[in-house]
C-alpha cells in the first residue's frame, strides 16, 4: 500500500460486520420459524414437500421482514415504504424460488423423501438462498440505510487523485511572463 492509499476505514467494516450480525440473528429466527413451521406441515401434507416448505417459507419471510425492517436497516427511507415492500417481496420470492429448486432436486432427484431428509435438504437451499438475499436485501431493497452509499463515497475520498498528464502538469512560460524555452535564445522577446 502507498503512502496516498490508505486502509478502508474502521468504522465501515465495524458497521458492516454489525449489519452482517443482525441480519444473521434475523435469518436463524426465520429459519427457526420456517423449520417449525414446516416439520408441522410435512405432518398434515405428507407427500408434499417442497409445498409444504413453500407454505413455511412464505411464513418466515412475513417474519423476516418484521426484524429487516424494524431492527437491521430500522434507518432505512420510510418514504420509500411501499417500493421497499415490493422488492423485498421480488427478491424474498427469488430466494424461495432457489430454496426450492435445491429441494426439488435433492428430493425429487434423488428419490429421497423422508421427512428428516426433506428437513436437511431444507437447510441446504436456505444456505444458498441466503447468500442471494443479503445481496439483494442491501443492495436493492434498504438502500436508505445508506450503508453501501456511505461505504462507497468514503473509499472513493480514499482513493489516490490520479496523476495528470505531463503536458498537463507544466503551465507555459509565457502565462507567468518569462520566456518559455523556444524564447531563451532569442534576446529582447518577453511575452
Amino acid at each position: 500500500m502507498s503512502p496516498n492509499e490508505s486502509a478502508p476505514a474502521p468504522g465501515i467494516l465495524r458497521r458492516l460486520a454489525n449489519e452482517m450480525a443482525k441480519f444473521g440473528v434475523v435469518g436463524i429466527v426465520g429459519v427457526v420459524i420456517q423449520m417449525l413451521a414446516l416439520t408441522v406441515l410435512l405432518d398434515v401434507m405428507p407427500g408434499a414437500t417442497v409445498r409444504a416448505n413453500i407454505i413455511a417459507t412464505l411464513i418466515a419471510i412475513g417474519t423476516n421482514y418484521i426484524g429487516y425492517r424494524y431492527w437491521v436497516y430500522r434507518d432505512a427511507d420510510a418514504q420509500t415504504r411501499a417500493r421497499e415492500i415490493t422488492l423485498f417481496l421480488i427478491f424474498s420470492g427469488f430466494g424461495l424460488v432457489i430454496q426450492n429448486a435445491v429441494l426439488y432436486a435433492l428430493t425429487y432427484g434423488l428419490d429421497l423423501h423422508q421427512k428428516s431428509l426433506a428437513l436437511l435438504f431444507t437447510m441446504i437451499g436456505i444456505g444458498v438462498a441466503t447468500l442471494f438475499r443479503f445481496w439483494a436485501y442491501r443492495t436493492f431493497v434498504f438502500t436508505g440505510a445508506g450503508s453501501v452509499t456511505q461505504a462507497e463515497q468514503i473509499l472513493a475520498e480514499q482513493a489516490p487523485a490520479p496523476a495528470a498528464a505531463p503536458a498537463a502538469q507544466a503551465a507555459p512560460a509565457e502565462q507567468f511572463g518569462t520566456p518559455g524555452p523556444d524564447e531563451r535564445g532569442a534576446p529582447g522577446r518577453r511575452a
